[in-house]
């Protein structure tokens, strides 16, 4: 046991500041940190004396790389609630993010994963840094990207989100400014630099914080996606997995024999959940996306590849799951859409009352 705050939130000059403080976990989410995070979120939204949010990671390796699977794993064996509790209130959590009124600075360079992805991706501002590794990499757990990631991955541009979803893709700074997923980039060198001029900066002009940031950034180099993105959007296209990874593997290329196996490593089950949540957000309010993720994490809940990849990854760590169903094929796609029917009255997504 530890007596260290996982969240520290304060005001400093101008900010309401928020450092994700579980640096030995990566800064993984606990249900407490979204409880916290929201709390100070919502003490300093009609705070005159707050002009904008600034939320960074302890430690240097990450800025937060993802929720607490494990307690979510054993959350479903045990057959309580407490799984479903985290993910409603981390996508309140998300939603307050998306529709928050001041402007929400999060500081990424470190591993930026699933539920880090939540809380940083729907701010107004994302900077990257040189330790910058974002990615959504559910599939690989027998699960699907979620924190609102059916709104924001089928709106980059082309296919990138659809590769991202599906592969679980690490895209380092230059590919993140590139994508938009980054805003912009400072190197990480100058990192306490940056925090330091935004706490003692008078942000009360609309433009204070963009200078701010324009003037401690530089060039993250050059992105991969330059050469990859019509590869990605020619592979990535389509609405059946199936196709996709035919397409893939008639490629012949190094890239998309490099896909290919990566996909064919992935549970089958997630892969079409997946493709298919990303579908349907391409057309869905954030909101209705929140509705969406609760009810396919809570399916997750029932099958078994969640649980089958939490063993594999976090628990044995053999890295060596055994999906069931194995294949593409063999996934029933009406076990699919019954992951998109609503939950019971008591178990729906609700928000809170500024987000409702």
């Amino acid at each position: 046991m530890t007596d260290k705050p996982e969240i520290i939130a304060r005001k400093t000059g101008q900010l309401g500041r928020i450092t994700l403080n579980r640096p030995k976990a990566l800064n993984a989410l606990t249900h407490p940190m979204c409880l916290m995070m929201i709390e100070a979120l919502e003490s300093w939204r009609n705070d005159d004396d707050v002009k904008a949010i600034v939320v960074d990671g302890a430690g240097e390796k990450g800025f937060c790389a993802g929720g607490d699977i494990l307690k979510l794993h054993d959350s479903g064996q045990a057959g309580n609630d407490d799984a479903w509790l985290f993910w409603r209130d981390e996508y309140r959590l998300n939603t307050l993010i998306y529709h928050y009124p001041k402007p929400y600075v999060a500081l990424i360079d470190g591993i930026t994963m699933g539920g880090g992805v939540g809380v940083s991706v729907h701010g107004s501002h994302r900077v990257a840094g040189d330790r910058t590794m974002f990615a959504m990499p559910e599939t690989g757990i027998g699960f699907h990207p979620d924190v609102g990631g059916a709104y924001f991955l089928p709106r980059l541009a082309g296919e990138i989100g659809t590769w991202m979803g599906l592969t679980g893709a690490r895209l380092k700074a230059a590919d993140a400014v590139a994508s938009g997923l980054a805003t912009h980039y400072c190197p990480s060198s100058l990192y306490d630099a940056l925090v330091a001029a935004l706490e003692s900066a008078d942000l009360s002009d609309d433009d204070a914080l963009e200078v701010l940031l324009e003037e401690f950034s530089g060039d993250p180099g050059d992105s991969d996606l330059a050469h990859t993105r019509g590869l990605i959007d020619a592979a990535f296209a389509g609405n059946r997995v199936e196709e996709i990874l035919a397409r893939i593997q008639g490629a012949g290329d190094g890239w998309s024999t490099k896909q290919a196996k990566i996909l064919s490593s992935k549970s089958p089950t997630a892969l079409k959940l997946t493709l298919a949540a990303l579908r349907k957000g391409a057309d869905l309010s954030f909101e209705d996306v929140m509705r969406q993720d609760l009810r396919a994490s809570s399916w997750c809940l029932k099958s078994k590849d969640f649980y089958e990849g939490v063993r594999a990854v976090i628990i044995d760590k053999d890295n060596a799951p055994v999906w069931d169903p194995s294949t593409l094929a063999s996934v029933n796609d009406n076990d699919i859409a019954e992951a998109f029917e609503p939950l019971d009255a008591d178990h729906e997504m609700t928000f809170l009352g500024n987000d409702a």
